[in-house]
């Protein structure tokens, strides 16, 4: 099987060559596809409501928020925070094998990796993430900062660094990237109702 840019081609029926249709959609119907599928893929019984799927170039992000156990609701403090650990590793062990065979029908049918996570009470676990490579070329003011971060103890190296800058924007401008979000679905499906050439 040869994997395309985004998606993936392979041998149909009677070995005629097909590319999945998720290979020419925008980003919001391939987000809205992924949803959909994960929706009704998945047992019933393991999250409350629907999945929070995420999509970007390489991976797709599925975090489910899972009920919280009735112990958690008698406790407070470090002991609460114990029994939702327990619980959402417990969930994590369970699950395992399915998940494992979830992703891969996944990861044939629409050519991303699958990332798991889930959501308990105030807590957030992501079981599995893709670390990718990004390249970028710095000018000396940009490096100096992140080498200011190493020096510092903030962060391990010039990559974690650049890591650590990227969360704390996402952190302090997540309402202006979430209207940028939006922005570009309105741009995404206007040039899918234009011409084609």
């Amino acid at each position: 099987m040869v994997r395309a840019k985004r998606g993936v081609i392979g041998m149909g029926w009677r070995g005629a060559v097909r590319r999945c249709n998720f290979d020419y959609m925008n980003t919001s119907e391939a987000a809205e596809e992924l949803r959909g599928w994960f929706s009704g893929r998945l047992p019933e019984d393991w999250f409350e409501g629907p999945p929070e799927v995420v999509l970007d170039r390489e991976e797709v992000s599925v975090v489910g928020r899972l009920a919280e156990p009735a112990a958690a609701a008698e406790t407070s403090g470090p002991e609460r925070a114990g029994v939702i650990s327990g619980h959402v590793q417990r969930f994590r062990e369970e699950t395992r094998d399915r998940r494992i065979g979830i992703a891969r029908e996944a990861e044939r049918r629409f050519g991303h990796k699958v990332s798991w996570g889930v959501e308990c009470g105030e807590e957030r676990e992501m079981f599995t993430t893709l670390s990718v490579p990004v390249m970028t070329r710095l000018r000396q003011p940009e490096r100096r900062v992140l080498d200011t971060l190493v020096e510092a103890g903030v962060a391990r190296s010039r990559s974690d660094a650049l890591a650590w800058c990227v969360r704390l924007v996402g952190k302090n401008t997540d309402e202006w990237l979430s209207e940028l979000r939006s922005a570009l679905q309105h741009v995404e499906r206007a040039r899918a109702a234009g011409p084609h050439a």
